[in-house]
């Protein structure tokens, strides 16, 4: 068990050694049955959270002010046009004032080439460790949650077990591309084999496909694109993890308009039972959620005996207060 995490900042996926992670799924599963029996754990008695929310939220908002709650402690939510960022705060003076007020900032801003940067511009400037809820490149305690999930359904062993990482198609907005790279960059160290699927105009980083090749390699499992118009049922071909949603053509064009027309194309790559049947028999289906019904996932899988998606959405909870536990305490 690694146990140098006081203090540290969780902004991208890697920013946590394999051992460190699994150091916060232990305290994961330990809050998680603390929380099933009722025993209390205020193990941030007095600590305060800052949530800054650029972008809205569900789960996330739930989860953090929830689990502050639940370990003895305070989540002050922010929403940015309530502040005064509009008016000349910058990264600096929030990460040398909320450092200051707070133990913790935890920010989400999923705005494409801008997230990312100011989550670490704040980090520079503050004395309290940064959280990632969300930017344009890495959803990591989503992740967290996700590995926790597969863990509990497949067993802690995931070696030799193959995730299928899917585009899907979406109608209601372009969305970030920050899940599918968290995944693509976390499973490889805990032995899954990871096939990544999508319409070839909706590549992911170039730089993140590398690093994520580079952990498949230095784990030795297999890392393989389809990258074709049709790939999507051939992707599912033997799976044990199915995780498909949509993400927006960042990397071909930030315009809405010509992005949406690009999505239209792609109307097909929806999950249903048909393509949930070339997977295994106890394959199961993920997704973050929101999802868009009978469009991006088809209800009769979203609601169906192989999801797993309210599992997944409850320990978001359980690792999210893991990370703060280990973190701000």
């Amino acid at each position: 068990m690694q146990t140098s995490l006081r203090g540290r900042d969780f902004i991208s996926d890697l920013d946590f050694t394999k051992e460190e992670v699994e150091t916060v799924l232990e305290v994961a599963w330990d809050l998680k049955k603390k929380r099933a029996m009722g025993l209390p754990h205020a193990y941030l008695r007095d600590k305060v959270l800052a949530m800054l929310f650029f972008f809205s939220s569900t789960r996330t908002r739930g989860s953090f002010e929830a689990g502050m709650a639940q370990l003895g402690g305070h989540a002050a939510f922010i929403e940015s046009k309530t502040t005064q960022i509009s008016h000349g705060d910058t990264e600096t003076e929030l990460g040398e004032i909320y450092g200051r007020y707070f133990d913790g900032i935890a920010i989400r801003h999923c705005d494409w080439g801008i997230g990312n940067r100011y989550l670490n511009l704040v980090a520079q400037a503050s004395r309290a460790p940064i959280l990632n809820m969300q930017c344009d490149v890495y959803h990591p305690h989503q992740c967290l949650a996700d590995l926790m999930t597969i863990q509990e359904k497949k067993g802690k062993d995931l070696r030799g077990k193959k995730i299928v990482v899917s585009w899907a198609y979406a109608a209601s907005y372009l969305k970030p591309i920050s899940v599918p790279q968290s995944l693509i960059l976390q499973m490889p160290r805990f032995g899954m084999d990871v096939t990544l699927a999508y319409p070839p105009e909706f590549p992911l980083m170039p730089e993140i496909v590398e690093q994520a090749k580079a952990q498949a390699e230095a784990a030795g499992t297999k890392f393989e694109i389809i990258d074709k118009a049709d790939g999507m049922k051939e992707s599912f071909e033997d799976a044990d993890v199915v995780y498909a949603k949509s993400w927006g053509p960042l990397l071909t064009t930030t315009d809405p308009e010509e992005g949406k027309r690009l999505q239209d194309k792609y109307k097909d790559w929806i999950v249903n039972q048909d393509k949930m049947n070339v997977a295994k028999k106890d394959a199961i289906y993920m997704h973050p959620l929101p999802a868009d019904r009978d469009i991006e996932v088809a209800s009769d899988v979203l609601d169906g005996p192989q999801s797993v998606v309210f599992d997944q959405a409850e320990n978001r909870l359980h690792a999210q207060k893991a990370v703060m536990a280990l973190t701000m305490n």
